[in-house]
């Protein structure tokens, strides 16, 4: 008797062996399958927005902000990256522009926004020599910011240099009000 069921036990054993290591080579496979997947999706997501910056405002500057008229020093634009900033208005909405030494050496302003993106709320960022549209993708040569408006153009913004430094009259800064006010979104 035991030695007819010698061999079904030892069948039996090699049966249930051999599952449970099917299970775990089913369980294995399935999370390098979700390792991989991971992996290439944030691949993916990295290739995709290269070169794109994220939005940088300028709040460790402290622009000196008299009744009239907002000053930064022209030193901080000497590396020719964009300098992003936000005016907030009296009824709380924030006017953001950004100031940036061009390729040909002029410190230029604009409005974070543009004629035709504006409702998407999404602004600029710069890559290389270009302010890029975050909402369109448009490419616009450092040198054309407040020379070309209209269109995605970055809406030009008004500024002097005085002294050394930026003037931007906070009147100015003020007409921009239009192309963040989302209420007006339709």
């Amino acid at each position: 008797m035991f030695k007819k069921n010698a061999p079904t036990d030892k069948h039996a054993a090699k049966k249930a062996v051999v599952l449970r290591t099917e299970k775990k080579s089913c369980l294995l496979l399935a999370s390098v399958i979700a390792a991989l997947a991971l992996l290439i999706a944030g691949g993916i997501l990295f290739i995709s927005r290269k070169g794109e910056k994220t939005l940088q405002v300028a709040d460790s500057l402290s622009p000196d902000f008299s009744a009239t008229t907002v000053t930064y020093p022209v030193e901080i634009f000497e590396d020719g990256q964009a300098r992003h900033f936000q005016y907030r208005a009296g009824d709380g909405i924030a006017i953001k522009y950004f100031i940036l030494k061009s390729s040909d050496g002029l410190i230029r302003a604009a409005f974070d926004a543009c004629d035709v993106c504006w409702r998407a709320g999404k602004g600029y960022y710069q890559a290389g020599d270009f302010m890029v549209c975050r909402n369109c993708g448009r490419r616009f040569a450092s040198f054309l910011v407040n020379e070309v408006q209209g269109g995605c153009n970055p809406a030009p913004l008004n500024r002097k240099i005085v002294d050394g430094k930026v003037v931007i009259r906070v009147e100015d800064i003020r007409e921009g009000k239009q192309y963040f006010e989302f209420s007006r979104r339709s």
